[in-house]
C-alpha cells in the first residue's frame, strides 16, 4: 500500500471524522479501487453531509462505474451546498454532454472555468464542447454525424477512435495537438493491426492477444479489440500513468462493445 494511502488510512482510523476521507477516496479512485473508494467517501459523508468536495468525489466514483444519473444527483447536492463548486459544474457539464445537451454542457463548463480558470482538464473539456457546438452550427444540412458512442467520456471526439478491420471509422475522433482531424488517416493505418497482433502472438505462443500499449515523448496510446471485428484506440497525454490508461481503456472498450452489440440486434 503506498505511503500516502497508508498515512491517510491511519489518520481516519484515529479520527473517523477527519476530512482525510476526501484525499484517501481520491487516491483509491485513481488506483481503480472504486468499491473501497465509495465506502471511504460514504463513511466520511456521514460525518460531513454538507461537504461539497465529498459529494463531488462520490459523484465521480459513480460516474466511473457508469451510474451517471446517481452521479448527477450528487453533483446537484454539491451545487446546492456550494453554488460555485468547480468540480460539480464540470461534472454536470459531463452529464449534459452525455445527454446530448451541448448548450447545457457549455454553460456548466463556463461556470467551472469561472470558479477555477487554471484547471487543465476543464479547459480541455470546454474547448472540446465549444468545438462541438461550433461544428453543429456549421455542419451542412443532412450531414450524418458520427455516432456519439463515447459522449461524456474524456477524449470522446479527439482521443478515442473505434474502427473496423478495414480501417473505417465507426465512432469517436482523433485530433493532433493543433486540432487537425486525423481520424480517417489513423483509422487507415490501423487496418490490419488486429491480424498482425494475432499472427505475432501465435508465432510466439503467447495465446490470444488482449491489448497493445505504447509510450511516446508527448503521450501514450492503447489499442484493444472490443469485439472480433473492431479496434479501439485511446490516446492520452503523458500525465496519465500506464496503469490508469489500461483501466480507462478497459472501461471504454466495454462501452464500445455494448454499442457494437446493440447495432447487431
Amino acid at each position: 500500500m503506498p505511503d500516502d494511502v497508508r498515512a491517510l488510512s491511519d489518520e481516519l482510523a484515529r479520527d473517523p471524522a477527519s476530512l482525510g476521507f476526501v484525499p484517501l477516496g481520491e487516491a483509491l479512485r485513481l488506483r481503480g479501487q472504486l468499491d473501497a473508494a465509495a465506502r471511504v467517501v460514504l463513511a466520511g459523508l456521514e460525518h460531513h453531509p454538507n461537504l461539497a468536495d465529498g459529494h463531488d468525489l462520490y459523484a465521480r466514483i459513480l460516474a466511473d462505474t457508469g451510474e451517471v444519473e446517481r452521479a448527477a444527483d450528487e453533483w446537484s447536492i454539491a451545487l446546492a451546498v456550494e453554488p460555485r463548486h468547480a468540480g460539480a459544474h464540470k461534472g454536470m457539464g459531463f452529464v449534459a454532454y452525455q445527454q446530448g445537451d451541448l448548450d447545457g454542457a457549455l454553460e456548466h463548463l463556463e461556470l467551472a472555468l469561472a470558479a477555477d480558470p487554471t484547471d487543465p482538464s476543464t479547459v480541455r473539456a470546454w474547448k472540446m464542447v465549444r468545438q462541438a457546438v461550433d461544428q453543429a452550427a456549421s455542419a451542412p444540412a443532412g450531414a450524418p454525424p458520427r455516432p456519439a458512442v463515447f459522449a461524456g467520456l474524456e477524449g470522446a471526439d479527439d482521443g478515442l477512435l473505434l474502427v473496423d478491420p478495414q480501417g473505417r471509422v465507426l465512432a469517436g475522433g482523433l485530433r493532433t495537438g493543433d486540432r487537425r482531424d486525423v481520424a480517417e488517416e489513423v483509422a487507415a493505418y490501423l487496418a490490419g493491426v488486429s491480424q498482425e497482433a494475432e499472427r505475432t502472438a501465435r508465432l510466439l505462443d503467447l495465446g490470444e492477444w488482449r491489448w497493445i500499449m505504447a509510450e511516446g515523448e508527448q503521450g501514450h496510446l492503447h489499442i484493444s479489440a472490443p469485439t472480433a471485428g473492431s479496434l479501439l484506440l485511446m490516446v492520452r497525454d503523458r500525465s496519465v500513468p500506464s496503469g490508469r490508461l489500461a483501466i480507462l481503456a478497459a472501461r471504454v472498450a466495454e462501452v464500445a462493445r455494448r454499442w457494437l452489440e446493440s447495432q447487431v440486434l
